[in-house]
C-alpha cells in the first residue's frame, strides 16, 4: 500500500517468478471519471443485459483468469506470458481479505443454464483513488461492460482518480489518456487529501513529488474509497427507478448523462 500511495506498483517477469520489481512509468494512463467513452454499441450491450454483473463475488477467479496466458485483444496485458506471479496473486488476495482490493465480474449463462464467469477486472482502492490492475474477457464486450460498471460505481463512491497504469489501444477507445508521472502524482495526492493537492514546486524531482504525495495521503482524513458501496448504490439507484428498468439500463443512462 505504501507503493500504491507513492505512485509505484509491482510486477514480475513470469507466473512462477519468485521475485518482484517495482514500476514507476514515465507516462501513466488514467481514465478521467467524467470522460469515459460510452459508445452506442456498448450502451446497447448494457441495456440488453447480456451479462450479470457483480462486485467482489469471485475475486480469486478473476485474478486467476487475469494471470492466465492469453492472446486477448481486450486485455490490458495481452502478451503470451503473465506479470501476475503466484506471489503477487497471493498478495492481492490478502489485500482483498483486508478490504483493499476489489473485483468486478461479468457472468453469462452457459449451455447448461449455469452462470459462467466470462469477464472481469480487479484493482486496489484507497481514499478516492482506484488503481486498476488487469482485466480479462472470454466473450466480446465482457471487459468493457465490467469497466463501465467500475467507472459508474467509482462515481457513486465519489472517487477522483482511476489509474490504468499503461496505455493500450483498448483503453484509449474507452477514453483513457496518457499523462506524465509527475502530473499523475499530483492527482494521486489530491485523491488522498481532503484538503486538496500539496503544492509541488515547478521543476521538483519526481522523488520530491512522490514524497509530497505520500505525506499528504498518510496524514489525510479523507474517507476511504469503498467500491462495493458505490456498486451497491448503483443497484439501489436501479431499484428505485421505473419497475421496467434494469441495472444495465440504469448504468447506460447514468454514464450518458454524467459524462
Amino acid at each position: 500500500m505504501l507503493a500504491y500511495r507513492t505512485g509505484i506498483f509491482p510486477m514480475a517477469d513470469a507466473r512462477d517468478d519468485p521475485e518482484i520489481f517495482w514500476v514507476e512509468p514515465r507516462l501513466r494512463a488514467i481514465i478521467p471519471l467524467d470522460g469515459f467513452r460510452l459508445s452506442r454499441s456498448l450502451a446497447r450491450t448494457l441495456r440488453r443485459e447480456r451479462f450479470t454483473v457483480t462486485c467482489n463475488a469471485a475475486f480469486d477467479q478473476v485474478i486467476t483468469a487475469c494471470a492466465a496466458p492469453r492472446p486477448d485483444p481486450e486485455a490490458t496485458d495481452s502478451e503470451s506470458g503473465s506479470w501476475i506471479s503466484h506471489r503477487i496473486q497471493a498478495s492481492y488476495q490478502r489485500l482483498h481479505d483486508m478490504g483493499l482490493a476489489h473485483s468486478i465480474e461479468c457472468w453469462q449463462r452457459d449451455e447448461n443454464g449455469e452462470h459462467a464467469l466470462v469477464g472481469g477486472l480487479y484493482g486496489v482502492g484507497f481514499n478516492r483513488a482506484f488503481c486498476g490492475e488487469s482485466m480479462f474477457s472470454r466473450v466480446p464486450d465482457a471487459s468493457k461492460v465490467a469497466l463501465a460498471w467500475l467507472v459508474a460505481a467509482l462515481r457513486k463512491a465519489d472517487a477522483q482518480l482511476l489509474d490504468c497504469q499503461f496505455m493500450t489501444s483498448h483503453l484509449a477507445s474507452l477514453g483513457a489518456v496518457e499523462i506524465p508521472q509527475k502530473r499523475y502524482l499530483a492527482l494521486l495526492n489530491e485523491a488522498q487529501s481532503s484538503a486538496g493537492a500539496v503544492d509541488v514546486p515547478t521543476g521538483a524531482t519526481e522523488g520530491a513529488a512522490t514524497a509530497a504525495a505520500f505525506a499528504a495521503g498518510a496524514s489525510s482524513g479523507a474517507a476511504a474509497l469503498s467500491l462495493p458501496e458505490g456498486f451497491g448504490a448503483l443497484l439501489a439507484l436501479a431499484g428505485a427507478g421505473d419497475p421496467a428498468s434494469s441495472p444495465g439500463k440504469c448504468i447506460s443512462h447514468f454514464l450518458t448523462h454524467t459524462s
